[in-house]
């Protein structure tokens, strides 16, 4: 496998030389920046070429090829540095954004990168709550599938049981059920009814009986009540007697 160089990706690492923090301000950052063991910096830039020449920046804009620019400035905290392809004196392309906070240089990211960086990201906690929840499943053939939490167990334990507040019926409620209670009694009535309180109850068929007279007392009544002779008909004597008057 072939090595990978550093240059590749400058993304992961910063670079700082604490000698030049007190000093640095909108004119020395350039040449904080151009230290030659600043991983950042490109020795065959045309900031080279005039540092060695002891020339102005301002010859920049009338040369060709890549540059560094100071882009913004906030002392004594932050600066900006761009590096930028020179093609004429009013044209030049972008190729990459420094930033320098409190004298540690690094590359600014560009736009692939971050979203790249932030997918991986979200996809990294999507797949961790899945590895998470997947070890907290159960499953036993005959109960099928359920979760097991250990901490939720031992926090019901520790917490005190509460006791449930019995709350009064409302007035729906109990009509609802004197209404249920009435027709179940009319469909089935009971069979033991208590008379008086303390004493046994008593069943229904029995009272009933009591109350209905039997069929031999009946008999007996209606021949003992004598039978009444119609109006205007003659009594009618036994034979016997009728010969004898004749």
């Amino acid at each position: 496998m072939a090595a990978v160089d550093i240059r590749d990706n400058l993304l992961g690492i910063s670079w700082v030389d604490s000698a030049w923090i007190p000093i640095l301000n909108n004119v020395t950052v350039l040449d904080y920046f151009s230290e030659r063991s600043n991983p950042f910096y490109d020795r065959t830039c045309n900031n080279e070429v005039v540092k060695m020449q002891r020339l102005t920046l301002d010859h920049l804009n009338q040369m060709t090829g890549v540059e560094y620019i100071l882009l913004h400035a906030q002392e004594p905290i932050l600066f900006i540095i761009r590096k930028q392809q020179r093609q004429t004196p009013t044209q030049a392309i972008p190729l990459a954004d420094y930033y320098i906070i409190a004298g540690v240089i690094y590359q600014a990211p560009d736009l692939g990168s971050v979203i790249n960086s932030r997918l991986l990201t979200a996809v990294h906690g999507i797949q961790s709550a899945f590895d998470e929840a997947m070890s907290y499943c159960r499953y036993h053939p005959s109960k099928g599938y359920w979760w097991h939490f250990k901490d939720q167990e031992e926090r019901d334990k520790a917490k005190p049981k509460a006791k449930k507040k019995e709350e009064a019926s409302s007035f729906f409620q109990r009509q609802r059920v004197d209404a249920l209670l009435l027709d179940l009694r009319q469909k089935f009535p009971p069979k033991v009814v208590q008379q008086k309180p303390g004493e046994k109850p008593v069943p229904v068929e029995q009272i009933k009986k009591e109350q209905e007279p039997p069929a031999e007392v009946v008999v007996k009544q209606e021949e003992k009540e004598p039978v009444k002779p119609a109006q205007g008909a003659t009594p009618k004597g036994p034979p016997e007697k009728r010969m004898r008057l004749q």
